[in-house]
């Protein structure tokens, strides 16, 4: 598979505009998993964005605690990495933004249904 991507790479070079060889050749450039993996993970972020109108009853406290988790972690990570990916870095932010959000939304109903539940005296 490499060699498939090499020579794909050597393809492309021939064809990326010199004004963006920087961009390309950077060590977290499109040549790299540190581009792509990023990019794909913005998919998350879309996700957690049309899960906004989802009703709070529907969401999931460990799904969206695992992935506030994940995207406070790989925050910090992506700044002590050597090169710094500002775009992982980004991405994360978001992923942890939303899923805080939605955290609070479904904590904020389950404690609310305790509240009604519990009996009255």
């Amino acid at each position: 598979m490499s060699i498939i991507y090499r020579k794909s790479i050597a393809v492309l070079d021939k064809f990326v505009p010199q004004k963006l060889q920087p961009l390309w050749a950077h060590p977290a450039g499109p040549k790299t998993v540190f581009f792509w993996a990023p990019l794909f993970k913005w998919g998350l972020v879309i996700a957690g964005i049309g899960d906004l109108s989802r009703p709070a009853d529907k969401l999931s406290v460990g799904q969206s605690g695992a992935l506030s988790a994940t995207g406070l972690i790989w925050s910090r990570y992506s700044l002590v990495i050597i090169p710094k990916n500002w775009s992982l870095f980004s991405v994360n932010v978001f992923v942890a933004i939303t899923s805080l959000y939605q955290f609070a939304r479904a904590m904020n109903y389950q404690l609310n249904q305790k509240k009604q539940e519990a009996p009255t005296s």
